[in-house]
């Protein structure tokens, strides 16, 4: 069986390629097709460790579920985990290789194109339908020499293409036709149609705009997506654009600092979305306001991002907070930094040599190139909550404070507690997703009768909402022909 194919690239970053896949995924997989996500390739600090053990994008794992499927490295064959502003780890089908930087990744793009495409091909055998998510725009002209992310994939298996742009940004017509205008003849030909997205208003005030458009390039307009108020779904890479659900005035308040480098800042969404939470990152030279708890994320780049944290004043603010009784949390990366040194003598994550950590912990932190990636559950050191999440590291961590850890799992145990009970670091990502072990955390950094929320059902809800829009406002036949799939007549 070779699959039917379909690709959604996008007039920039953010406009609305890992919504529409996912909402795709599920509505077919509503109808019973067999379905599953592809990006070919994909340059983001959020990931997840997949059933066959390696690692991929956070968005293709939200993918992977849309459609009722486990995480599967074919799913993203290429990932780029940026390190530094110019290079970046360079992971192949779920295994890190090594790092490079762009220069030298753009010479390696003919060999990655290979594991492209042998993922995707695994993928179409086993499936009937893929569907494929470009990366940023495939207008830069600059990246089309070798591409494997947008048209260069698209054209390499011979798939339709559609494009989807932003509204809300403004300039969505001049997006659309100048993105379509920088494309190749071929290129231009293989798009059969547009979705404008997170649309706002009274649709028939865009209406003479989509007949302009139409009679414009050609292409017709496939569908209005309306903004979806209050929508989450894990972000691909780049920080929440939307304020906290429960704004200043919630029971605890929780400051994470956005570091240069932040990785699986999805952590965090479990208590950003909680009803009694007010949980804001703190950015560059920005004032550090007073919290209940501190949260260290997860760092692709722990040594630089250390140094960060003491410029930005990070490390006296740590200091003072637990002088008062504060609690402070880290996660991989954060977990790190907490001890006394990190050694980086194979220069894993930038230029080789050692940093002295915060020292709130006594413990040691070498990287090493191999990285341990591995889905685990166990329980809490706090009230024996059960907990579930996954570890994705490059470095092993030792020292006194590890005979109290954090976490006793089912390989061992994970992390550290320190001795007065106010520190607590952990490699366990996910942390919060657990709910038993959220509202452990949450009564341990001082909130009070913790409301219970079920974060998987607001993940659920939100891949229903969205396949829900596709029925409604995608012409949904158009899409059944596109993929040569029966048109069984339903827009569910």
């Amino acid at each position: 069986m070779s699959a039917a194919t379909l690709m959604v690239q996008g007039t920039t970053s953010d406009a609305g390629k890992s919504l529409l896949v996912t909402a795709m995924c599920r509505w077919l997989a509503r109808q019973g097709v067999p379905v599953a996500p592809f990006k070919p390739q994909n340059m983001a600090l959020n990931s997840a460790v997949t059933a066959d053990g390696g690692e991929i994008g956070r968005a293709q794992a939200v993918q992977a579920h849309a459609c009722g499927l486990a995480p599967h490295t074919d799913m993203n064959p290429v990932l780029l985990k940026p390190n530094t502003d110019t290079g970046a780890q360079v992971i192949i089908q779920g295994r890190a290789l090594t790092s490079m930087d762009a220069r030298d990744y753009h010479d390696y793009k003919g060999v990655a194109r290979q594991a492209v495409l042998a993922s995707f091909h695994r993928l179409a055998s086993r499936y009937k339908a893929i569907i494929v998510e470009g990366a940023g725009s495939p207008a830069e002209i600059n990246l089309r020499h070798n591409d494997i992310a947008n048209m260069g994939f698209a054209e390499a298996v011979d798939c339709p293409v559609i494009l989807v742009a932003d509204i809300d940004r403004g300039g969505v017509f001049a997006h659309l036709v100048g993105t379509l205008a920088l494309l190749s003849a071929s290129e231009q030909a293989r798009v059969v149609g547009f979705v404008i997205n997170r649309f706002r208003g009274d649709i028939s005030l865009l209406q003479p705009g989509l007949d302009w458009l139409e009679r414009e390039t050609g292409k017709p307009v496939l569908g209005v997506l309306p903004y979806l108020h209050g929508l989450h779904l894990e972000a691909e890479d780049a920080l929440p654009r939307t304020a906290a659900t429960a704004g200043r005035d919630a029971a605890l308040q929780v400051i994470v600092p956005a570091l240069p480098r932040i990785s699986n800042h999805t952590d965090l969404d479990p208590l950003r979305l909680h009803p009694q939470v007010d949980l804001r990152f703190i950015g560059p030279d920005e004032p550090i306001p007073p919290a209940d708890l501190i949260v260290l994320p997860g760092s692709k780049s722990v040594r630089a991002d250390l140094a960060w944290l003491r410029d930005q004043g990070w490390d006296s603010t740590i200091q003072r907070h637990l002088r008062y009784g504060g609690k402070l949390i880290g996660i991989c990366g954060g977990y790190q930094m907490l001890g006394r040194h990190v050694h980086d003598p194979d220069g894993v994550e930038g230029e080789a040599g050692n940093s002295g950590g915060l020292g709130l912990l006594d413990l040691v932190t070498t990287l090493k190139p191999d990285k341990q990636l591995r889905n685990v559950c166990g329980t809490l050191a706090i009230d024996d909550a059960p907990v579930h999440g996954y570890e994705i590291h490059a470095g092993t961590t030792t020292g006194p404070a590890l005979t109290r850890p954090a976490a006793r799992l089912e390989h061992g145990t994970d992390g550290a507690l320190s001795a007065d009970g106010m520190i607590l670091g952990t490699y366990l990502h996910g942390l919060f997703e657990s709910p038993r072990a959220r509202t452990a955390l949450l009564a341990w950094s001082g909130l009070r009768d913790v409301q219970s929320v079920d974060y998987a059902a607001l993940r659920e809800a939100a891949i229903e909402r969205l396949a829900d829009a596709v029925g409604t406002h995608l012409d949904c036949a158009a899409l059944t022909r596109l993929l040569g799939l029966p048109d069984t007549g339903a827009a569910s």
